[in-house]
């Protein structure tokens, strides 16, 4: 049996907030697997039992805040007996990653998430698969706390789609083909936008000078002429 966990906070005035990425990415599992399928609310969760392939999974979305996941989290491992090397992955937002972005893990630090930070407390490590789901650098005007719990942006929206997309895709390869075949095929080089503004710039810059060379070129074909 797998266990896969999308952590967020419960309420509907979070939804479409930054944090709830993972709660996102394992409705579209719920969506894929699961359809019409009443959840089942225990171990501070709601849950639902489904097979994806070969694998009997239970899917969860911890009740508790974020803070709170590790107590769902432990009382699902502890009860099924489930290693959470193998058995678990936990889908989670990721303010490092950009929106429309993915990272397969098979283990990391907290990076501060409150959630993650829970579930290593709970689990005595943090030895355990997650993939994360990009939701953009916090901006140097707000504080990390407000930023993942403001609501994706309009033009943001089919990024995210589209990355919940690749985290529930991701979550089914792990239970396919293993988590080290996951990460090659999902985790892709992000491409810096810092690079292209640069040479953008460059490109900008020779295209000025060009044009500046021949305003001075035409100038003195036409003094010339005049002489």
């Amino acid at each position: 049996m797998k266990l896969i966990v999308g952590l967020g906070n419960p309420g509907a005035q979070y939804e479409w907030t930054r944090h709830n990425a993972g709660f996102m990415a394992v409705d579209v599992l719920a969506q894929r697997h699961a359809a019409g399928q009443i959840p089942k609310s225990r171990f501070h969760a709601v849950t639902l039992d489904t097979i994806i392939g070969t694998e009997k999974v239970i899917l969860m979305k911890p009740t508790g805040y974020m803070n709170l996941s590790g107590q769902s989290v432990g009382e699902a491992i502890r009860f099924f007996k489930l290693d959470p090397q193998e058995d678990l992955i936990v889908l989670v937002d990721d303010i490092a990653l950009p929106v429309g972005h993915i990272r397969v893990r098979k283990r990391g630090g907290s990076g501060g998430h409150n959630g993650l930070s829970d579930i290593d407390r709970i689990l005595g490590g943090e030895d355990y698969p997650r993939v994360r789901i990009g939701v953009g650098n916090v901006p140097k005007f707000m504080g990390q706390a407000d930023w993942v719990l403001s609501k994706f942006m309009k033009e943001e929206r089919d990024d995210v789609q589209r990355s919940v997309l690749s985290a529930a895709d991701a979550s089914e390869s792990i239970l396919e083909v293993g988590i080290t075949k996951a990460m090659n095929a999902f985790n892709t080089k992000l491409v810096k936008p810092k690079a292209k503004a640069k040479n953008d710039d460059t490109q900008s810059k020779q295209s000025a000078t060009d044009s500046e060379s021949k305003v001075e070129k035409s100038n003195k074909e036409n003094s010339s002429t005049q002489e």
